[in-house]
């Protein structure tokens, strides 16, 4: 089977089922419109992960359950349907639908003071610095916004004058686009533009497994 085959976008269905269900976040609704969910939001982010999957790695798809058990809110659905690829390492591509519509993103996401340290002492270093100044500059160009923990003043150690000071405040660095629902999304030209997504991110992710050592995380709830 060729990649992408059956693969047809996101039904609207999908996101009109998450902006309801931001209003209406219970069993009974879920219950209600589970079969459905499974057809139209489920199926069709497995089969674009399993399209991809040559290119970018295995996915894993997010459990559609929150966990409420040391949380205020006890809504018992989460309000979107995640998949990412390269959590286990802490690194890697991740894609989102919620009523807000299609998220596309990626990059590193940190798992130890240890792992925070060597990216910032890679952010502080001449060349390597500069590398990553380049490819944010790029990422900003195509519409990604940069998020992830950072710190509200500068780390210790840096001087308050260093030129990547904004970035040396970052414990983490996640590019993410937020592309709404435009008509290509319930079509099958959606698993084009996730992939030019996932390309566009591909210099900082390996960025990242260049400069900074990988580590499993603890209790990652998928």
């Amino acid at each position: 089977m060729a990649a992408g085959a059956g693969f047809e976008g996101f039904p609207d269905w999908g996101v009109r089922f998450y902006q309801e269900l931001e209003d209406n976040n219970t069993k009974e609704f879920w219950a209600a419109n589970k079969a459905q969910w499974e057809r139209d939001v489920r199926e069709p982010m497995l089969t674009l992960v399993d399209a991809l999957a040559d290119e970018f790695g295995p996915a894993k798809l997010f459990r559609p359950n929150r966990d409420i058990r040391f949380s205020a809110d006890k809504s018992p659905y989460k309000t979107h349907q995640g998949a990412i690829v390269g959590h286990d390492a802490g690194v890697g591509y991740y894609v989102q639908l919620s009523g807000d519509g299609l998220a596309v993103g990626g990059g590193f996401r940190t798992h130890s003071p240890a792992q925070t340290e060597s990216f910032r002492r890679a952010i502080a270093a001449e060349g390597s610095g500069v590398e990553l100044e380049g490819i944010v500059t790029e990422l900003a160009r195509a519409g990604f916004g940069l998020e992830g923990d950072i710190l509200k003043t500068r780390p210790k150690g840096y001087d308050a004058d260093h030129p990547r000071l904004e970035l040396l405040r970052r414990k983490e660095i996640m590019a993410l686009q937020r592309v709404g629902s435009p008509d290509w999304l319930a079509t099958p030209a959606a698993l084009d533009h996730i992939r030019s997504s996932w390309e566009a991110i591909r210099p900082l992710t390996e960025w990242v497994v260049a400069h900074v050592p990988m580590e499993q995380p603890r209790g990652v709830t998928r």
